[in-house]
């Protein structure tokens, strides 16, 4: 067994070990973090874009099965108490209830752009540049964990680890740029109007844990582990 290999095998019981545990902590939901216990999370094989669904999903107007394919010119859509966690390429999602997401790229399986309509998306990227646009908030993305929520009047961007570029949807020249290792620096994007546009923001609704499975889907691993003893308390669930 190669050392990236090995790598790989011990997140993914790592990973195994906090999704057995994740009853612990109460805001892990479990159904949502991993659906089946029994089942390690693993990359998914090729030609399978979803990993888990719950409720109501549709991708391209009908509604979606763990077969259903999901490429970089889909428009998917959750309903209430609704969720779904899936892979493109060398890239992966979990898509909040009561969201709207149209994915555009220059391939099947490479996305360039994605406009978060309404809701909420969790991201992982692989290399390349890309971008997510919510309703206030245009964000250039390199290798990156990313967490957004879209709304008329703010749109909330966590830079989970990596570097992004967040600029006003109206105004480029509004923009900073996030280097961040874990969750460094949240930002609220606001609607034009207000006096300043992006401001500080806390950490919300959304967990190291669910990092750690989107990236075990598309075979890599997060830049932190949360068994590492530097990694301190686990003030993030």
């Amino acid at each position: 067994m190669g050392k990236s290999t090995e790598r790989y095998e011990t997140a993914r019981r790592e990973l195994l070990v906090r999704l057995l545990a994740a009853g612990a902590f109460a805001q892990v939901p479990v159904a949502l973090a991993a659906p089946s216990l029994g089942r390690v999370p693993r990359r998914l094989p090729p030609g399978r874009s979803i990993y888990s669904l719950r409720g109501q999903v549709l991708v391209d107007g009908q509604r979606a099965t763990e077969a259903t394919h999901i490429d970089s010119g889909a428009t998917v859509d959750t309903g209430p108490d609704s969720s779904v966690t899936f892979v493109v390429g060398a890239d992966a999602f979990i898509l909040r209830e009561k969201s709207r997401l149209h994915l555009k790229g220059s391939a099947p399986t490479f996305i360039t752009l994605l406009r978060v309509a309404t809701g909420a998306l969790l991201s992982v990227f692989g290399h390349g540049r890309k971008r997510v646009d919510t309703v206030t908030a245009t964000v250039g993305i390199r290798g990156t964990g990313l967490y957004v929520e879209s709304a008329p009047d703010r749109s909330y961007v966590c830079t989970c680890y990596g570097t992004t570029e967040i600029a006003t949807i109206d105004d480029p020249a509004i923009e900073e740029t996030i280097h961040s290792t874990h969750h460094t620096a949240p930002r609220y994007v606001l609607a034009p109007g207000s006096s300043s546009r992006i401001v500080p923001a806390p950490f919300i609704d959304h967990t190291d844990l669910e990092l750690m499975l989107l990236e075990n889907l598309v075979g890599r691993t997060t830049p932190f582990s949360l068994f590492d003893e530097s990694y301190g308390r686990q003030r993030r669930y």
